[in-house]
């Protein structure tokens, strides 16, 4: 569900306290708010924000070029990728970058005559959410901004007609004109827009990439394909469902799901101390995303660890939790009742059911009293890792939220130990 942002009024009641006013001609006069904010062929001599930062303001001068030339509003000998990857790398390194990368993006979409440029700034704006978010104090700005432009393909389309026709009349005699273009040249804004407000709620809980490793081209590229073909980590379950029905048409379950459960026992995980406790090296476990992204899995894993914490990260991250938020307060209710908790999965969706069911069947393998000597992982530490995974609070509430993330634990240990799951043995 998409929740109304702020309003334009806001909008431009942030923008007049935190916009860097450039100025123009001899007289250095103050450029407006909208003219600030409306496409730009030229070069900044400033950025786009206010800062005392030095370092900031030199760079933010050499992303606005780099903008350009993603957008193709600027030569450069670079390819895309590398330049959207050079844009990305200063941002996710020098986090005083990513409002001003934001806010240019926002000027560089707006009132463009070109659609083609228009939509590879709208592409970078949801190749950047992947890797950080902005500050939480311009996150409500950037959301407005996306939100205006949901269902927005028509005016889109006359705006731009709009805009070709009154420079044609400025500028009938000029030579140099820059390529207009109303043609639709790939994918429709609002598509971008979806996505990119998508990303935004996403990574502004979650966080961007993690680890030390800077970002590559082939996270880029993954990025970018991703517009246009959903992750498996992110999506709800049917949709997961729907993008493997070509290749696995027989399975029944997510095949995300069970590789990385196999890999984790193939390496050794019911054998190996603090299993989903001790977490796998960051940047090994990115390396995996990709691939897993890619339907492949790798051969050379050693490490039990990085399946493992990238399996905890694939629950969480799905867009409803495996137990949706319908049956939530019968989950934290029943806590303490083995039977009313066992009946709980009963009631849910068929495919959430067998989901619940492989992964307590999975996780009553560690359980086994032979195992949980070597891992040191009892069925109390195992629900207290997986719990999160599985059940969301909805509440702000501190109060609320520590007396239900115990609930949730004790709720999913009554689930280990009493739910009959053999019928799950071979299934995939």
């Amino acid at each position: 569900t998409l929740r109304k942002p702020i309003s334009q009024s806001s909008m431009a009641d942030w923008a007049s306290k935190n916009l860097n006013m450039h100025t123009q001609g001899i007289f250095r006069r103050r450029i407006s708010i909208s003219n600030m904010l409306s496409w730009n062929g030229g070069s900044i001599k400033k950025p786009m924000l206010i800062t005392s930062n030095r370092t900031i303001k030199k760079e933010a001068c050499e992303m606005f070029k780099l903008v350009q030339s993603y957008m193709g509003d600027r030569q450069t000998r670079m390819d895309r990728n590398h330049v959207a990857l050079v844009t990305v790398t200063k941002c996710w390194s020098m986090q005083g970058l990513r409002d001003e990368l934001y806010i240019q993006l926002i000027r560089q979409t707006t009132d463009n005559t070109c659609y083609q440029s228009l939509a590879w700034g709208w592409e970078l704006m949801a190749i950047s959410l992947a890797f950080f978010s902005p500050s939480p104090k311009f996150q409500s700005y950037l959301e407005g901004y996306i939100y205006r432009h949901l269902d927005s393909d028509e005016n889109i389309a006359q705006r731009i007609k709009e805009l070709v026709d009154l420079k044609n009349k400025k500028n009938s005699k000029s030579r140099k004109k820059r390529k207009q273009n109303t043609e639709d040249e790939g994918l429709p804004i609002s598509t971008y827009a979806k996505y990119c407000y998508r990303k935004l709620q996403k990574v502004a809980v979650t966080g961007g990439k993690k680890g030390l490793r800077k970002p590559t081209v082939e996270e880029i590229v993954h990025a970018r394909n991703a517009i246009v073909m959903p992750s498996l980590f992110g999506s709800s379950l049917e949709e997961i469902m729907v993008r493997q029905q070509d290749m696995y048409p027989g399975n029944k379950l997510p095949w995300v799901q069970t590789q990385l459960s196999q890999q984790v026992l193939a390496l050794g995980g019911e054998q190996t101390e603090g299993i989903f406790r001790i977490p796998g090296d960051i940047d090994e476990v990115n390396a995996l995303k990709l691939q897993v992204d890619q339907w492949r899995i790798p051969s050379g894993l050693s490490d039990p660890n990085i399946p493992a914490s990238l399996l905890k990260l694939w629950y969480r991250e799905l867009e409803e939790p495996v137990i949706p938020q319908q049956f939530y307060k019968e989950c934290i209710s029943n806590y303490e009742n083995p039977d009313a908790a066992v009946a709980v999965v009963q009631l849910l969706p068929e495919l959430n059911r067998l989901v619940l069911c492989y992964l307590i069947h999975f996780l009553q393998i560690f359980a086994q009293p032979s195992n949980v000597g070597r891992t040191k992982m009892d069925v109390n530490n195992l629900a207290m890792v997986m719990a999160p995974n599985c059940l969301r609070c909805q509440s702000d509430d501190p109060r609320i939220i520590f007396e239900n993330t115990r609930k949730e634990m004790s709720f999913l240990r009554m689930l280990i130990v009493h739910l009959d799951t053999s019928f799950i043995k071979g299934l995939v």
